[in-house]
């Protein structure tokens, strides 16, 4: 029997029945096209995971212009779009160019996220970021701030966000498939990147990457292999980690079905921080106060190999009696009336159930894909589900919160309206970041 498609309206009235708020749209959106005008768009980063992202604004609109700091990059991607103009510094595209942009998509190393993003949407433009949306805490909050006065249309790239089967998932979880929960579990079979390990010697950069617009906004350090163009993920000043790169992702659907924003604590065991990568291995616990009707509950994740223990899955008796493995990647809601256990990065495979849980039929908003979502919140519709204020600015300050504890190496007590670590004022420079000359936070 199909399942009848409902709006998020009527997603955000059955859920709240549940007691629990779920999406909250967005005003008005300001200077948004008519149905049938093509938006104008500009790319930064068309490289990795850049290219699809600038292939789906071509599908669905017009590039005006692209900035990729890499020349080999650039131009591969310029081939392919007719009387597109090229920049290697972002800041210059916007100058030159501002005037033909309604929309752009940022794609680059996390570090530069929030630099680009806040740039182009204090000059009026709608913004796709990838995730997670930013590198640190405060950037995050600022991003939604900025992006809600400018009413302006919204989305960070964890396109999960707009799968059914997770949306599915979420609002059985929410109907209370599971009973009342007080654990979630989360893993993930990243790094698959270098981490652990220290700085790379100095060398030269190759004559296609322009180093400096690389850097962007952080401190200046000499050129290594190592960086570019992938595995700056292991490091803390470039990167956020396997958390940062996946919990967007695998953290994405529990946080749609229980409101995971705004932990009180966070503590991480880790193999070991030397302040310069991210650890081989983590394993970061998150307090959650009650919250609406929910009670209070933990989230604890997973990377470097490490999995919740077989016990957690007693009602499998594949994986208890050692024949079936965990998944590589996956989550564990566990309430007291049964557990939903969804293996995959995105939910994507569904959810099998264990013990008593039930599988209610439930109502939810299908999506007609992500990027679309945007383009049509773009044209005068509905705000994005992962749009920047209230969706995937409390994502990612609840997943860069972990990686704060990890630097601090022990118990983060969190104030999230102060965005204050209580017990550990030292910590505000990895909170709130001072940009290089030439980049701007806050205007």
């Amino acid at each position: 029997m199909q399942r009848k498609k409902v709006s998020r309206r009527e997603f955000v009235q059955t859920t709240a029945a549940a007691g629990v708020g779920f999406w909250v749209a967005g005003s008005a959106l300001a200077d948004s096209k008519s149905a049938n005008e093509r938006v104008q768009f500009a790319c930064i980063g068309v490289g990795g995971k850049g290219d699809s992202d600038s292939s789906d604004a071509h599908r669905l609109g017009d590039i005006v212009a692209i900035t990729d700091v890499d020349d080999n990059t650039l131009n591969k991607k310029a081939a392919g779009i007719k009387g597109v103009k090229k920049y290697n510094d972002f800041r210059k595209m916007l100058d030159e160019m501002g005037k033909s942009i309604d929309a752009v998509t940022v794609s680059i190393p996390d570090h530069n996220h929030a630099a680009a993003s806040l740039l182009y949407m204090r000059a009026g433009k709608h913004c796709f970021c990838q995730k997670p949306m930013t590198h640190y805490i405060y950037e995050a909050d600022l991003v939604g701030k900025v992006a809600a006065e400018n009413k302006l249309a919204t989305q960070m790239g964890n396109q999960g966000t707009a799968d059914a089967k997770l949306r599915d998932t979420a609002a059985k979880i929410r109907a209370g498939a599971c009973g009342t929960v007080k654990e979630v579990h989360v893993w993930t079979n990243r790094p698959i990147w270098a981490q652990g390990n220290g700085r790379p010697a100095a060398k030269e950069p190759p004559k296609n990457l322009h180093w400096d617009e690389w850097i962007g906004p952080a401190k200046m350090r000499p050129y290594g292999d190592g960086y570019h163009p992938f595995s700056w993920r292991g490091f803390w000043d470039f990167g956020t980690g396997a958390l940062g790169d996946m919990a967007c992702h695998t953290v994405n659907m529990p946080f749609m079905a229980l409101d995971l924003f705004d932990p009180i604590s966070v503590e991480a065991e880790t193999s070991g921080n030397n302040k310069e990568m991210y650890p081989n291995w983590s394993v970061i616990k998150f307090e959650f106060p009650a919250y609406e009707g929910r009670p209070a509950l933990s989230l604890t994740w997973y990377d470097g190999k490490k999995r919740p223990g077989k016990e957690y899955f007693s009602e499998d008796a594949a994986i208890a009696s050692g024949k079936k493995s965990i998944s590589d990647s996956g989550c564990l809601i566990v309430g007291d009336k049964g557990k939903y256990y969804c293996p995959g990065d995105y939910c994507e495979n569904g959810h099998q159930l264990l013990g008593g849980a039930t599988d209610p039929q439930v109502a939810f908003p299908h999506s007609p894909g992500h990027f679309e979502e945007w383009v049509r919140a773009i044209k005068g519709g509905e705000q994005a589900m992962s749009n920047f204020p209230h969706y995937a600015s409390r994502l990612t300050k609840t997943i860069l919160l972990g990686n704060l504890a990890v630097w601090a190496g022990t118990k983060v007590e969190w104030d999230s309206k102060a965005l204050k670590a209580t017990n550990l004022p030292d910590l505000d420079a990895m909170i709130r970041p001072t940009y290089r000359e030439g980049y701007t936070l806050n205007t």
